[in-house]
């Protein structure tokens, strides 16, 4: 397990403004398998990348919604984990703080995380695409899921491929990396963009980045401390330290 560096947690402890990007890897430590590991059993042999998309919805909605609906089942067995809760503890002791989670899970929401930027959507909501306005949970009880109000067949509130992220959430994110004084990354590979380039706009805006990841990634070169570790092990540490 990674050690500490004092100079970290005493960089935490004087933070004002801190931000958490956080990737598969903290799910994975609740069970909840990463894109390509969910494609077992009934699914194994389709490409997300096929389903994942608004032209296979459109070919075939029906077909798109039962991978979605097995995918909600994983999801929704899964529970928060240590390093979730570690983060919510620190939102609750740092000035500002704001989360960011490539994660479509909830499971940062159901940890006790207030501010939460969710860049790739939530899995367990429902949008209409002629409408574009979400549904929760259980607002349409029809199979396949029609919208309320005007009955076209709902999608997830997912970002698929060859889809932007959500401006309003990217521009939030961005502008809390580039404003914040530490900058923490999660469990994320660094490889999908835009989320990776945010802990280099943090970097260009003089703000400490520490890596949380069992793996070298392509940010550790540039990350002020890179810890070797499982979220879940290494953030109720740091947390405590900090602020225990």
């Amino acid at each position: 397990m990674a050690d500490l560096p004092p100079e970290l947690i005493e960089a935490l402890r004087d933070a004002r403004r801190v931000v958490a990007l956080t990737g598969s890897g903290i799910s994975a430590e609740s069970g909840v398998p990463t894109f390509r590991d969910a494609q077992t059993g009934l699914w194994a042999n389709y490409d997300p990348q096929e389903l994942a998309t608004p032209e296979a919805f459109a070919r075939d909605p029906e077909l798109v919604r039962q991978w979605y609906a097995w995918r909600r089942e994983l999801v929704e067995r899964a529970r928060p984990n240590a390093g979730h809760a570690a983060l919510a503890e620190l939102e609750r002791s740092v000035p500002e703080f704001s989360l960011v989670t490539q994660n479509v899970d909830g499971l940062h929401q159901q940890a006790g995380s207030a501010d939460v930027v969710e860049l790739h959507g939530n899995i367990l909501r429902s949008r209409c695409p002629v409408e574009n306005v979400t549904v929760e949970p259980g607002e349409a009880e029809d199979l396949p899921p029609l919208c309320p109000n005007c009955g076209s067949p709902l999608r997830p509130d997912v970002v698929w491929f060859g889809e932007a992220l959500p401006a309003a959430g990217l521009e939030a994110a961005s502008g809390a990396a580039r404003s914040c004084d530490l900058f923490l990354s999660v469990g994320t590979s660094g490889l999908v963009y835009p989320a990776a380039s945010l802990p280099y706009e943090a970097l260009e805006n003089g703000a400490i980045v520490a890596e949380v990841n069992p793996e070298r990634t392509p940010l550790s070169p540039s990350a002020r401390f890179s810890l070797r570790g499982r979220a879940g092990e290494v953030l109720p540490r740091l947390v405590s330290a900090a602020f225990g």
